[in-house]
């Protein structure tokens, strides 16, 4: 009898596994794929997260691999260049953008040296339930052998397509349509920080990430996805030389080190968090457009949430379902300012107003600084967006 069972080995299970193991709870992990496996990602991870891996003693891991550091933000929106960086976090004012063969391996064995037991090539087929609530999973091993286990609760954090949220039929609501595609890949013999370029409805992000590899990842609008899977290679770089020409020519000056990876499914959805015995993390439990790379950051973030409020209530200090509900509640509170920018976000055309108080701040770098703060996840809309700066900004527009 396990205290939970974790389906899904990635960023958000990883963490969560490996921080209950922390907390001496039994815990089973479980992942249709083996690791070291590599998975569609923009890689950037915000420097709260950064900050909680260096808590956790995982940071000296990621940068012994060789990620390198990423402590400059270049952004232009339409005709407004900031460059800056988020204000430390515990000390710590650098991102990083690692592959996610490299951070996902690196939290799924945190998670065993904390004691969770792992086991890859295993396909969740069904979950078990007793008395009205989940008590456990069957499954079918790598050798096509199939098992139950049981436990007190079963997090789901097996990504978009959850089998676990599947399963207990959990609701979804603050729905969107998918509004863009995305098409990405790797740029060896380049020089660049984290830019982003936004204008014409193209978004391009650049991300340095492991073996002196550049990611350039570029997102149009969904109505386009048909024409630009046709001639991926064409439309990436048209684009590339209509909405940041200086990139496109440091990419022509660049060597391609793998093939384009892309999709036209990128859906924005929020799903019930919790049930009896049950709990949905990640991209199991939400998801949204990428185009502000916040999903890693998300996915552990929210990992910790549901960790901190299991491992007390695992241990019989306050109730379990107790703790589920107030998961439910709290990531809700938490994810949803963030989720809704982000709709905005991807409709690939920046706000009039965001444009005018950029205007503003472009050579006031703490106010910059304190921008890529808010992206970051450091401060509340409210806290930015004062009403001193709205004033400012109105009247530069009318000036």
């Amino acid at each position: 009898m396990y205290d939970a069972i974790v389906v899904g080995a990635r960023c958000a299970g990883a963490t969560t596994a490996m921080l209950l193991a922390r907390a001496g709870h039994r815990v089973l992990l479980l992942d249709r794929a083996r690791f070291p496996s590599d998975t569609m990602s923009t890689h950037y991870v915000h420097q709260p997260t950064i900050a909680r891996l260096a808590r956790w003693g995982l940071l000296d891991r990621l940068t012994a691999t060789g990620c390198p550091p990423l402590d400059v933000a270049r952004w232009t929106l339409e005709d407004v260049t900031i460059t800056g960086c988020a204000p430390p976090v515990d000390g710590i004012r650098t991102a990083y953008g690692p592959r996610r063969f490299v951070l996902d391996s690196l939290l799924v064995d945190a998670a065993r040296e904390a004691g969770a037991e792992m086991r890859e090539g295993t396909k969740v087929t069904e979950l078990l339930e007793e008395d009205g609530r989940v008590a456990g999973v069957r499954a079918r091993g790598e050798n096509g052998v199939e098992f139950t286990a049981r436990a007190r609760v079963v997090i789901g954090a097996d990504g978009v397509d959850s089998t676990v949220a599947r399963a207990v039929r959990a609701r979804k609501y603050e729905e969107a349509p998918n509004l863009n595609c995305l098409y990405y890949t790797y740029w060896g013999g380049m020089k660049a920080d984290y830019e982003v370029y936004v204008a014409g409805r193209r978004a391009i992000g650049v991300v340095p990430t492991h073996d002196d590899a550049v990611m350039v990842g570029i997102q149009w609008p969904r109505s386009e996805f048909d024409l630009v899977r046709r001639d991926v290679e064409g439309a990436y770089r048209t684009a590339l030389e209509a909405t940041a020409p200086e990139l496109a020519e440091r990419v022509r000056g660049a060597e391609r080190t793998a093939r384009f990876t892309g999709t036209g499914r990128l859906p924005n959805f929020f799903r019930q968090a919790s049930g009896p015995g049950w709990a949905l993390v990640g991209d199991s439990g939400f998801h949204k457009d990428p185009v502000g790379a916040f999903g890693i950051s998300d996915a552990i973030r929210h990992a910790e949430l549901l960790a901190g409020l299991l491992a007390p209530a695992l241990g019989g200090e306050v109730p379990l379902e107790r703790a589920l509900d107030d998961y439910a509640v709290r990531r809700d509170e938490d994810a949803m300012p963030e989720y809704f920018f982000n709709l905005q976000a991807a409709q690939l055309d920046p706000m009039p107003e965001l444009l005018d108080i950029l205007r503003v701040i472009s050579g006031e770098q703490e106010q910059v600084d304190r921008f890529f703060g808010l992206i970051a996840g450091l401060y509340t809309w409210d806290t930015f967006f004062t009403p001193e700066l709205i004033e400012r900004a109105g009247a530069g527009r009318n000036a």
